[in-house]
Formats: structure tokens, sequence, C-alpha cells
């Protein structure tokens, strides 16, 4: 039975309010001839944005896949499989902000970076261990979700302030 784990909702809702936020005052404080091109800019951007943020993680008996899109791929993030027999470790590494990402370690000593911020973490944790019988009791997610959530109303906030201020 193949499973998705599809990118969390507040992760992809806290980066694509952000980039609203920050980017669409640009067409209207935008001089006359850069109104259209700076429009179709924030539109492209948009897109690009909502493109990137849909990675999904597979499962299905012979093994765990990452999957993105073709413009996630073009800007250099990589599909990868790799067969649970062949899953040795999972190791984890400190980030520069005090959090851990943990990448699986196959037989020939390849890291693979283990998705953190899916859906059904729970279940992708224990679908691991039981596959591989190694435990993930020590893994979590990379950011509490209430980083994710904050990010997300702040970002709104911004929106309304700046629709506010456009309306004076």
């Amino acid at each position: 039975m193949t499973e998705k784990f599809r990118t969390l909702f507040p992760v992809k809702s806290s980066l694509i309010s952000l980039y609203i936020a920050l980017t669409v005052p640009i067409p209207y404080i935008s001089s006359e001839q850069l109104r259209m091109p700076s429009l179709f800019c924030f539109i492209l951007g948009l897109v690009l944005i909502f493109n990137i943020t849909s990675d999904y993680v597979e499962t299905c008996e012979e093994k765990i896949s990452y999957k993105t899109s073709f413009i996630a791929r073009a800007f250099g993030k990589k599909n990868w499989d790799i067969i649970w027999e062949e899953i040795k470790s999972i190791k984890a590494l400190p980030t520069s902000q005090g959090s851990k990402v943990f990448y699986f370690i196959d037989k020939n000593g390849n890291n693979l970076l283990l998705p953190q911020r899916i859906e059904n973490f729970d279940i992708f944790l224990k679908k691991i261990e039981m596959k591989t019988n190694i435990s993930t009791d020590f893994i979590s997610y990379i950011s509490p979700m209430w980083t994710y959530k904050l990010l997300t109303w702040l970002s709104i906030l911004m929106i309304i302030g700046e629709i506010i201020l456009f309306m004076i």
C-alpha cells in the first residue's frame, strides 16, 4: 500500500503568506512604467512558491520516495528513492539555529535528508521504525509548529496593515 505524506499546511502557509506580505506592495509603489512588469513578477513568484512547496514523500512496501516538482528540480532540489533494506542508520546533525536535521545513511554511506516537515509525521516515523528496526524516538519536527503558525499570523497582520495603509 502506497502512502503519501504532503508538506505540512502550516509550513506552506507561512512561506506563501510571508511571500505575499513582502512582495504585494511592490506593484503599488512602482512607477507607472514598472507596474505591469512588477505585477507579472509578483504572480510568477507566487506560482513558483506554490510549486516549490508542493513536495511530498511516498512510502510503499519496498521504498521511500521523495518527490519534488519540475520547477523545484530546476532550482536544485532532487527526487530520491531509498529501499528500506538499504537504510543502515539515521544520523542527526545540529543546525545553526539549535535544532537537528536527520539523514538516512544507506549501506554505501550515502546521506539522504529525512523529511521533517510533512503531514502525519508520527505515522511516517512508525513506518520507518517498522521497516528498518531503527528507533525513531529521537526524531522530531525540525522546528516547533508554533513557529510556522506565528510566522503565518505575523504575515497576515502585515498584509492587513498594507491593505489599510493603501486604503488611506
